[in-house]
């Protein structure tokens, strides 16, 4: 069994974040992660860009410098797993934790298991929770979701070259993917259950896509959803009633939810309205030793947390811990 002090789960950029600001205050926490280091950042696709400037997504005061205005994927991904190496953070990668338990002495017990279900055991005096979201993908709850052809991610385009596929939702994931997909030659159909264009889409994008629809290399569908999925077609429904459509794919991007389940199992209380309950001040929660970090303390939308906020939300920790040592 694994003895610590503190205990981080998740080695996303937050979850290193306070991994940095706890060194700082003179802990060594290990952090628990059950990928590898920012894996929701390895899960982006290939050729992303962040809207965020490289000084906003900065942890552990260690400069993230970029060839452009914006960093890509790839350098997000240098820099951060370039800072936990130089900060030398401790790390068990491939290591899920499926249990966090509160003790009687005050501590607590964590149940994990590596990679190949080996069952691991730690034991911590606080314990912070840094999962993010990217793992729980929001279902559509229809028939054939299942489908080997369905997929919640989208990576690169290529492989969809001269295939028909059906990207659901109205994001800036989903018109980004739409134009990737038309580049490399795919009949794309965009599902949106929305009467027109998200707010939220990019400004210096929305009038090549919007281009591309009127020319009819893209079709759009607003006010639709998808009703069915099957091996060779959707089933959409509009206000003109089902239409069945030939298909090769379908990229359900329709968002992510934190995973609340393995919170409330651990005690922290879930508000009515669905989110966790915790200190704007300390990010601890009702369970005393318990403290979030990064998305997974959002509360309506998965998304109102970013890295340039979560990224301070373990100085908040750091600074709660020092002051309960002094109080000692």
């Amino acid at each position: 069994m694994h003895t610590e002090r503190v205990i981080i789960i998740g080695a996303g950029p937050c979850g290193l974040a306070a991994a940095i600001e706890l060194q700082q205050a003179g802990l060594d926490p290990l952090i628990i992660e059950k990928q590898n280091v920012v894996h929701s950042i390895s899960q982006y696709p290939v050729y992303l860009q962040f809207f965020s400037s490289p000084e906003l997504l900065e942890i552990g005061d260690i400069p993230f410098t970029t060839a452009g205005d914006k960093p890509s994927r790839i350098e997000a991904l240098n820099y951060y797993r370039s800072v936990a190496l130089r900060r030398e953070v401790r790390m068990h990668t491939y290591s899920e934790v499926t249990r966090l338990v509160p003790l009687p002495n005050g501590r607590f017990s964590l149940e994990a298991r590596n990679r190949y279900g080996k069952p691991l055991r730690y034991e911590a005096e606080r314990v912070v929770i840094a999962t993010g979201y990217f793992d729980h993908p929001n279902l559509l709850g229809i028939p054939g979701e299942e489908l080997d052809k369905v997929s919640h991610f989208f990576r690169e385009a290529h492989p969809y070259t001269r295939t028909r596929v059906a990207i659901i939702g109205g994001s800036n994931s989903a018109i980004d993917a739409a134009l990737e997909l038309e580049r490399v030659g795919a009949e794309v159909t965009v599902v949106y259950r929305g009467a027109d264009y998200a707010s939220g889409i990019k400004p210096w994008v929305l009038p090549l896509f919007e281009s591309k629809v009127a020319k009819g290399h893209i079709r759009m569908m607003f006010a639709s959803r998808v009703i069915a999925i099957e091996e060779e077609s959707v089933t959409v429904s509009s206000a003109e009633g089902e239409e069945r459509l030939p298909n090769d794919f379908v990229l359900a991007l329709t968002g992510f939810h934190p995973d609340r389940r393995f919170l409330s199992d651990a005690g922290v209380r879930i508000e009515p309205e669905g989110w966790p309950f915790f200190d704007e001040q300390t990010m601890e929660t009702n369970v005393p030793g318990v403290f979030l970090a990064g998305v997974v303390a959002s509360r309506r939308e998965a998304n109102e947390i970013f890295i340039e906020t979560g990224r301070f939300h373990g100085r908040k920790i750091a600074a709660h811990l020092m002051r309960e040592s002094e109080s000692r």
